[in-house]
């Protein structure tokens, strides 16, 4: 399994200068991570850099809250995909998840949906540790009636990331067919591997390089 080809490399800090993105792109490359995830401001300068390498570039849409109109993350969506973005990272108004308003969830994730008009995939980030088990549930089913490509679990600027138990409960509500993204406090390879074994078939990770060097260390021991 190509552990590397499941990462999506990112900074997404708000302190993120120029030549720090352009350092992703680089070490993307070198180590053939499947994408940068950076914020919306640099996806025409990361498709240029990345173009022609086959690594794509993934922005976050209605980052890191959610909380945003409808009509501004559909606004977001169209810039990002017309700027080059191969993939977006919404996140879900969970506000309105946690009143039970699942009519304005489902129309906010199928305005971004609608937006990248297949010229992107969607992944709907639900910010699980705000969540019951039960809300993540019913998210992941809204998320995959709406469109999205995939459901993920966490901006990493909330008050948990990914889990086991989390990834385990997201593959099991949408089935084989929707991709399942863990990012937030993902570090090692162990982890990446557990997430995996757990039904995750993509790996947010600022960590990527770290990682990539933990596999290499592993191939070439003895």
């Amino acid at each position: 399994m190509n552990y590397l080809k499941m990462i999506d490399h990112t900074l997404l800090k708000p302190d993120a200068d120029i030549s720090q993105i352009e350092t992703l792109c680089r070490e993307a490359e070198l180590y053939g991570f499947c994408s940068v995830c950076v914020n919306s401001s640099f996806v025409s300068r990361c498709a240029s850099l990345l173009k022609g390498t086959g690594v794509k570039v993934c922005t976050v849409i209605g980052f890191p809250l959610g909380a945003m109109s409808t009509a501004g993350k559909a606004a977001e969506a169209l810039a990002a995909v017309r700027d080059g973005a191969d993939e977006l990272d919404m996140v879900i108004h969970v506000g309105m998840v946690k009143s039970g308003d699942w009519d304005y969830v489902k129309h906010d994730i199928e305005a971004v949906v609608e937006a990248a008009s297949g010229k992107a995939l969607v992944k709907v980030i639900l910010e699980t540790c705000l969540l019951t088990d039960e809300e993540k549930v019913r998210a992941c089913h809204v998320a995959k009636e709406a469109g999205a490509d995939f459901v993920k679990t966490s901006t990493g600027f909330s008050c948990g990331g990914a889990t086991v138990h989390d990834i385990r409960l997201m593959r099991e509500a949408v089935g084989r067919e929707m991709g399942v993204k863990a990012s937030g406090g993902i570090h090692s390879l162990e982890e990446v591997k557990s997430m995996i074994e757990a039904g995750a078939t993509r790996i947010g990770a600022s960590a990527g390089v770290k990682i990539a060097e933990e596999l290499k260390a592993s191939v070439e021991m003895p």
